[in-house]
């Protein structure tokens, strides 16, 4: 579809012969006479780029460029594609007028009369770069979503709710949480809602670097420190300056590689293997690891004064059997993610697909379940049911709910045998709701899922046999 151009000009022989350039050009043209004409109608011609005015009656076009420029900045969540670029014209320009237009966004400033080559040259130009935006923002989109969170159980809730404290200010986090938990998407949701999240994220997988090459790449070296290092290296510390660090895996660093970064977190200060000069860096760390530092600090593995440094906040990544409530939520959003990032459709998930994904332990935690619907996704046919699920999980999530297992597994005392079998039914029927009750998270929904009847029914049931929320056990200290 061609691009539509507005016209904003006070003056109608001006936009008489602009029109008649630009249609030449196959180019859809509106015009009107005021910026206030053009604010009211600009919804609904939807203009991909807009020619206006500097001197204008009524509000002037550089006053309605700071609007449309304050509205981008307001609406931005929402726009679903990028705002229309903006070329001024004008008769009477001063470079003031100029140096404001540019500051408030236009794309070029051209003088009246207009040459009519450098018109159709400036309108190319500004219509390639909207595209060029265009399709970074989509880019930016796509990326971005893989490293969403999703979630809105207690632990999840919480968990945001300490994220939004801590994103806007300095200070270092240390995230700890079992692999699979998601560490990397708070590390990069709070450098995302913090003041530097225009500036560099950078990630260092401190498990995946020989204990050999970690000071090279954290801290670069200098041609001829070691061999092989044919020319000067920015290590990554230089790279992420003025912006944000993650160290993953922290706790596999070496002892002298975390000697070095004590130093960086003390004094922000740095030296390249091989190299003498003293480099200052400004940089926010951000720390993750799945293992217990206080251990490994007993131990020796892991310096003291180091992990003091790093755990200023220390935030936890909730296992997924933790916050069962939020799998469904999880299954339909990878379900979204791997149908878009392979050219697939979306496949449903039937309700009982989701009972027995809701039920499994998931040791991997989100990592495993997003691979296991992405392997859903690409191999079953039209949607998601039960017989599409690996055999594994089915069969786990049968042997923990089979009905003989559970309640073989109650804790009823001896003096049961001698009562009578109505009351018997009644007490071994309060301890296995509350058994599956305490499995699911006290989640009234999954609880009726699992247990195959409906949600009013098992209100009821609690109600007749006096289940409560105070019979919900503690856990137990660690």
């Amino acid at each position: 579809m061609n691009p539509t151009i507005l016209i904003v000009d006070d003056e109608k022989n001006i936009r008489r012969t602009v029109r008649m350039v630009l249609e030449g050009e196959g180019y859809l043209v509106e015009e009107v006479g005021s910026g206030e004409e053009a604010l009211a109608r600009l919804p609904d011609i939807a203009p991909d780029l807009i020619l206006l005015d500097v001197q204008l009656p009524g509000i002037s076009g550089l006053d309605m460029l700071e609007s449309l420029k304050k509205a981008k900045g307001e609406q931005a969540s929402r726009a679903a594609s990028p705002d229309p670029g903006v070329i001024m014209i004008s008769g009477h320009g001063t470079l003031a007028d100029a140096v404001r237009a540019t500051k408030a966004g236009a794309y070029d400033f051209l003088e009246k009369p207009i040459d009519r080559e450098r018109l159709i040259v400036t309108l190319r130009n500004a219509l390639e770069r909207r595209a060029m935006a265009g399709e970074v923002a989509g880019l930016r989109a796509l990326t971005e979503g893989r490293w969403e969170m999703v979630g809105r159980s207690p632990a999840m809730n919480a968990l945001f709710s300490q994220i939004a404290k801590v994103a806007p200010t300095r200070t270092r986090v240390l995230i700890t949480g079992e692999s699979g938990t998601g560490k990397e998407l708070i590390a990069r949701a709070i450098h995302r809602e913090s003041a530097l999240c225009d500036r560099p994220f950078v990630k260092v997988n401190c498990a995946a670097i020989p204990p050999d090459l970690i000071e090279s790449e954290l801290f670069g070296h200098e041609r001829g420190a070691f061999t092989g290092a044919a020319a000067r290296k920015k290590g990554l510390f230089e790279i992420a300056d003025g912006g944000t660090i993650f160290l993953d895996e922290i706790g596999d660093m070496s002892l002298p590689a975390q000697a070095k970064v004590l130093r960086v977190l003390q004094s922000g200060e740095l030296s390249r293997v091989g190299g003498e000069q003293t480099l200052k860096v400004d940089v926010r760390v951000l720390a993750a690891t799945n293992q217990d530092l206080t251990a490994a600090v007993a131990a020796g593995r892991f310096r003291e004064d180091l992990y003091f440094r790093l755990a200023v906040v220390p935030l936890k990544a909730p296992p997924l059997r933790e916050r069962r409530e939020d799998i469904p939520l999880l299954c339909r959003s990878f379900v979204e993610q791997c149908a878009r990032e392979n050219g697939l459709k979306e496949k449903p998930i039937t309700p009982e697909a989701l009972a027995v994904l809701s039920g499994f332990e998931w040791p991997g935690n989100v990592r495993e379940l997003r691979n296991v619907i992405e392997r859903l996704v690409i191999l079953s046919e039209d949607g998601i049911g039960v017989g599409d699920l690996p055999e594994e999980i089915v069969a786990e999530v049968s042997r923990k709910n089979r009905p003989e297992r559970a309640v073989a597994a109650l804790d009823l005392p001896p003096e049961t045998r001698t009562l009578p079998l109505r009351d018997l039914r009644d007490l071994v029927e309060r301890q296995y709701i509350l058994s599956k009750l305490e499995e699911n998270g006290w989640n009234i929904s999954r609880t009726a899922q699992v247990l195959d009847i409906e949600r009013t029914n098992l209100h009821k049931k609690m109600r007749a046999l006096g289940i409560s929320r105070d019979d919900r056990r503690e856990p137990e200290p660690s």
